[in-house]
């Protein structure tokens, strides 16, 4: 395995139980509620009951059962052994389980990983992208797993906040894409808890937007919509006042 990405794989192992026990992800209350999609994804989406959806780096799974709480077919893709194992307890709890799979795979090869399946909807989400690195690489992978008229769902980081330093408005990393990622040494991750993470180093690549857009573009995928919003999900400068739908 690329060092770079067993780096990564081990901090996410680490990660797992952390983001499992936050307040911010909440997960008794996402049990107890029911919740399903985020408003703006259900505007982007519509109606996804009967559809078969793959979620690419699923993380534990939160997100891709929401979808099949709304009725789709749900499959999420992870890298990282924990964060599977956790995903298909979740989907027990949820009582969900005959509506997911979990699958543990590199996002870079998960067009074999999941064959011969294909999908009506490709779903990525925040804090995913800079894992990768190659978008290039990425792309293909969605189209390969879409079926005709199939859709990517991408809600991601701005690339210009990932180039920024991370107490101040300082370009402090680059916009675009570079085959060196830049490295970080943290013990901490982007939930709340005081558990520390053993395996603190980890590397990140950016992709500037127009290259996100060109590498869906270059698959044959036609681009419906682009929004870039006023918020985000997590405090990703200290300065960022939370509102009360959770957003900063």
């Amino acid at each position: 395995m690329d060092p770079h990405v067993a780096a990564n794989r081990a901090n996410w192992d680490d990660r797992v139980p952390v983001h499992m026990a936050s307040s911010f992800y909440n997960v008794e209350a996402w049990l107890a509620n029911r919740q399903g999609p985020r408003a703006e994804e259900l505007d982007a989406l519509g109606n996804v009951d009967g559809l078969d959806l793959v979620h690419l780096q699923c993380h534990f799974g939160m997100d891709t059962l929401s979808f099949a709480r709304a009725g789709a077919r749900v499959t999420g893709l992870d890298f990282s052994p924990v964060a599977i194992a956790e995903a298909r307890s979740l989907a027990e709890r949820a009582g969900l389980a005959d509506r997911a799979l979990f699958v543990e795979a590199d996002a870079r090869r998960a067009a074999d990983a999941l064959a011969p399946e294909t999908y009506d909807i490709a779903y990525v989400s925040l804090g995913s992208l800079c894992w990768l690195p190659s978008v290039e690489q990425w792309a293909a992978q969605v189209a390969a797993l879409l079926r005709p008229g199939g859709r990517l769902y991408l809600h991601d980081v701005h690339p210009l906040t990932l180039a920024l330093a991370d107490d101040d408005l300082r370009v402090e990393r680059s916009y675009f894409e570079e085959s060196q990622p830049a490295r970080f040494d943290d013990d901490t991750s982007y939930t709340d808890g005081h558990h520390r993470l053993v395996n603190t180093r980890t590397y990140e690549w950016n992709h500037a937007l127009g290259e996100i857009v060109a590498a869906v573009l270059a698959q044959g995928l036609h681009l419906d919509r682009l929004v870039e919003h006023d918020w985000t999900v997590w405090p990703r400068f200290p300065w960022l006042i939370e509102t009360a739908d959770r957003h900063w």
